[in-house]
């Protein structure tokens, strides 16, 4: 993500917090421009190490106090099997249904529209009187360049 693309979500960050009438402190802002710089997810620890460096006396609770924030506006999402955190780029919609692609080598996110997954899950939730509170869909594999590099060490082992 560029810096002129992370600046453009802090600002709508900072515009849906003044519409909704919560605040994005200067600590969960600081929180949200951590999450938007890295090139994938990224754990609490690790965002906690990253504040350390403007924030010496940042302390865990600092972390999952703006995770918490930032999760209820939407704003991020968890990556609940590397017990980690990305960017979401649909902050107008808090509530849509979140595809997320993993790759188990680089750990990158790519978060697709999961309108189909999301009309069948709804579906089913209807069927059996189960009252969906949020839907997140994570699958795991090989992002595209990994699987380039993959498929090449492969045949090269077989040369």
């Amino acid at each position: 993500m560029t810096k002129q693309d992370q600046e453009k979500i802090l600002s709508q960050a900072k515009k849906i917090c003044q519409a909704r009438n919560v605040r994005l402190t200067p600590q969960r802002e600081e929180v949200l421009r951590l999450i938007a710089a890295q090139p994938c997810a990224i754990s609490a620890y690790d965002l906690l190490d990253l504040l350390r460096i403007s924030e010496p006396q940042a302390k865990p609770p600092t972390i999952y106090r703006g995770l918490e924030f930032l999760l209820e506006q939407g704003f991020i999402h968890k990556i609940e099997s590397t017990n980690s955190y990305v960017i979401c780029p649909h902050f107008e919609d808090p509530k849509h249904t979140s595809v997320m692609l993993i790759c188990d080598n680089c750990g990158s996110v790519a978060e697709s529209n999961g309108q189909a997954v999301e009309t069948a899950i709804l579906k089913l939730a209807k069927q059996t009187g189960f009252e969906l509170s949020h839907t997140v869909v994570e699958s795991h594999g090989l992002c595209l360049p990994c699987n380039k590099i993959e498929k090449n060490s492969v045949k090269a082992k077989h040369y």
